[in-house]
Order: structure tokens, then C-alpha cells, then sequence
């Protein structure tokens, strides 16, 4: 991981905002008979307009702009042409780059009707988990532990399976930069935090079994037992004494 420069940043920042309307304005279409297809491509004509540039578009073979996670889905989904129905779990994980410079969002929302009592334990537990760990970091020389314990302990406080082999990371430069942040750890372990650096931190989790497995597409990844998850990201600053969200309007 690099620090980023104050240029660097605005340029995070910008990018933040921006892929921060896209998702609202997406998430309004999350709904019946609506397909993953056709909500990637508002996302393509979105990217277009906001001068984002859909950097997963032929990411390690990626065929497509944004990843659309649907139920057992946990990240990484191919849209497909599939419906939505009322109550699938949709996850959108949208990564553009904004003159050069990339952000990372993600979140889930519930199709049609009012959830079930474990989707919205499943949903708002994962989502304040995300919180949680942004709240842990105390700005320079913040532990990644730190924040992977505070999103454990959320998870843990409202029985979700933690996902273990998918991690949060560093971001800026490329997609992924070191280091690795797992949502479960020990406060006061891990790699050093420094003011300028720039992380995606995103909770995952299941109302199962933590363990995953790779769909017959070979992207989609998906909960072992089948179980429905979730998925929350925000680009997170690193300050001198806190952090900024830098993927939010």
C-alpha cells in the first residue's frame, strides 16, 4: 500500500461521490421482474455519464461492468438474465476509477415485500458491522485488527457466519492493494494504518456456514450450504485521528 497524495485523494473523493449516486439511483431498480442484466447496463450508461470509468469490464476475464449477487450469491456475481423475485437478496458491488484513481462500493437490499426476521438480521446486522469497523479506526497507527474485531463482533452479536477467505483490502492505485482486512481478528494485531491510506473495508455474511464455493460460471461466488448472504463496502480514508468514507454523496 501507498500513502495517497492530496491530489490523489480529491480524486478518490470525487470518484467516491460519484459511484455513491449510481448505487442509489440502481437501487431504486432493484425490483420484480428486473433482471442483473439490464441493472448493469443502467450501471454501464451510468458510469458513462458520471465519467467513471467500469474497471471490472475485463478485470481478469470479468465479462461484465459491475458484479450483481443474488441470494446464496455472496460476491462476485455474473449478471445474469434471470428475474428478481420478491424477497431475493440482492448484493451490487459497483469498482470504477475516476481519472485514474479507484473506489470500491457495495451493498445489498431486499427485493419487493417486507423481509423475514433473519434477512433483516442478516442484513442490518452485516450493514452495521461495516460501521462498526469504519468507527474502529482512530486515524494514524490504527491496527487492521482493530477494525476486523469491531466487524466481528457485530456479526457475532447478531449470529451471522462470517465469511473467512474474502477479505477487505487496500484500494487507490488498482483494485487491490495490501493489506488484507478480514472482518474477524484481535484488536491491536495486524499491519499499521497511516494517514493517507485508502482501504475498502467490506463485512460479508451468511445466515449459515462460513464456507464458500465457486459457481459454474467461475465468478460467481456463493455460500457452501446454500445459505442467503450479504455484503457492504464502503472506500475508507485513513485521517490523522479518524476516517472518511469517501464512497458516500
Amino acid at each position: 500500500m501507498s500513502i495517497k497524495t492530496p491530489q490523489e485523494i480529491e480524486l478518490m473523493r470525487e470518484g467516491g461521490k460519484r459511484v455513491a449516486i449510481v448505487m442509489k439511483e440502481l437501487s431504486a431498480e432493484v425490483k420484480p421482474g428486473v433482471t442483473p442484466k439490464s441493472i448493469s447496463a443502467m450501471a454501464a450508461d451510468k458510469f458513462k455519464k458520471a465519467g467513471l470509468q467500469a474497471i471490472l469490464l475485463g478485470y481478469e476475464g470479468f465479462s461484465d461492468v459491475i458484479c450483481v449477487s443474488v441470494n446464496e450469491a455472496i460476491v462476485h456475481g455474473l449478471p445474469s438474465g434471470k428475474p428478481f423475485k420478491d424477497g431475493d437478496v440482492v448484493k451490487l458491488d459497483l469498482t470504477v476509477a475516476y481519472k485514474g484513481m479507484v473506489v470500491d462500493h457495495a451493498a445489498t437490499f431486499v427485493v419487493g415485500s417486507p423481509q423475514s426476521t433473519s434477512i433483516k438480521r442478516l442484513v442490518e446486522g452485516t450493514q452495521k458491522s461495516l460501521y462498526a469497523a469504519i468507527d474502529a479506526i482512530s486515524g494514524e497507527g490504527t491496527r487492521v485488527g482493530d477494525i476486523s474485531a469491531a466487524a466481528q463482533k457485530v456479526m457475532d452479536d447478531h449470529k451471522l457466519g462470517i465469511i473467512r477467505d474474502l477479505v477487505g483490502h487496500g484500494v487507490g492505485h488498482s483494485i487491490h492493494e495490501d493489506p488484507h482486512i478480514p472482518n474477524y481478528g484481535v484488536a491491536g494485531t495486524g499491519p499499521v494504518l497511516h494517514a493517507g491510506d485508502t482501504v475498502a473495508i467490506e463485512p460479508m455474511a451468511s445466515l449459515g456456514d462460513w464456507h464458500i464455493k465457486t459457481a459454474p460460471d467461475q465468478w460467481t461466488i456463493e455460500m457452501a450450504d446454500g445459505s442467503i448472504g450479504a455484503h457492504f463496502e464502503h472506500t475508507v480514508l485513513i485521517t490523522e485521528k479518524s476516517a472518511e468514507i469517501l464512497t458516500q454523496i
